[in-house]
């Protein structure tokens, strides 16, 4: 049965952030995932991971300064050491939270040589692939789509394939984004049989709003019943809601355990 991991950084924002684990709960989902918990401490977050029975599946890296427009540091050749810092920071709260999964993003890369790009990129990867890899933790990486991103470094499934394969760590995979596939390339679902074996973690959105499925263009019906044979893993319900959050669940009939 797929298993679904309601995103609190995407979801539930009526509430502060340390409320939307009790929400998660109320509306009978068993496993979160966030984008960015580094505005509260460990401790808070072991605390309502535990009071609403909860696992915490994802997290990301520190992207950097958001407010300033970065999106991740993985791919900026000046920021290296601040880069490794960050995936200190990352373990830190995986360990703690007992996540086993954290996305690393490439960040902007508007006006820079791409050469140089990739070859600190795929040198900040190798390091944080080894370093989570002492933890048992896999490291993501996600392609996210022009449109809602200008300028990111990783914006194709293709080339996030060949990055992954010079790479070449065990515990390095795809993050695997039907809204950003569709968007980038559309056919997602081809492209998932086509890259299955280097995916380690699925989200969820529909076209063009990234509101909920049933709110566009894609067959999540037919997604979700092959993702229920092929695929083990969590899927990610990383969508802005169309309306109220609670609301916004209806899609699930059919599919029990969340």
């Amino acid at each position: 049965m797929n298993k679904f991991a309601v995103n609190l950084s995407t979801i539930f924002t009526e509430v502060h952030f340390l409320e939307r684990f009790k929400k998660a709960r109320d509306c009978g989902f068993s496993y979160v995932e966030c984008q960015f918990p580094y505005n509260h401490t460990i401790a808070e977050i072991q605390r309502e991971l535990l009071h609403n029975l909860l696992s915490l599946e994802l997290i990301n890296l520190p992207p950097g300064n958001w407010v300033k427009g970065d999106r991740g540091l993985a791919a900026d050749p000046y920021r290296v050491n601040e880069f490794k810092q960050s995936v200190q920071t990352g373990i830190e709260y995986a360990v703690a939270l007992n996540v086993s999964k954290i996305h690393c993003m490439a960040g902007i890369i508007s006006n820079g040589d791409h050469r140089i790009a990739r070859a600190v990129y795929l040198k900040n990867l190798h390091f944080a692939g080894t370093e989570m890899a002492k933890h048992g933790i896999t490291l993501l990486i996600e392609p996210l789509n022009p449109y809602d991103m200008p300028g990111y470094f990783l914006h194709d499934i293709h080339q996030a394939k060949e990055i992954l394969d010079v790479v070449d760590l065990p515990n390095v995979k795809l993050q695997f984004d039907f809204y950003h596939m569709e968007r980038i390339h559309g056919n997602p679902l081809s492209l998932f049989q086509q890259y299955a074996d280097t995916i380690g973690h699925v989200q969820i959105a529909d076209v063009p709003g990234r509101h909920q499925p049933g709110t566009g263009e894609m067959n999540y019906k037919e997604i979700f019943h092959y993702l229920n044979d092929i695929y083990e893993g969590y899927i990610g319900v990383e969508y802005t809601p169309s309306g109220k959050s609670e609301a916004s669940f209806d899609w699930l009939e059919g599919w029990k355990i969340k």
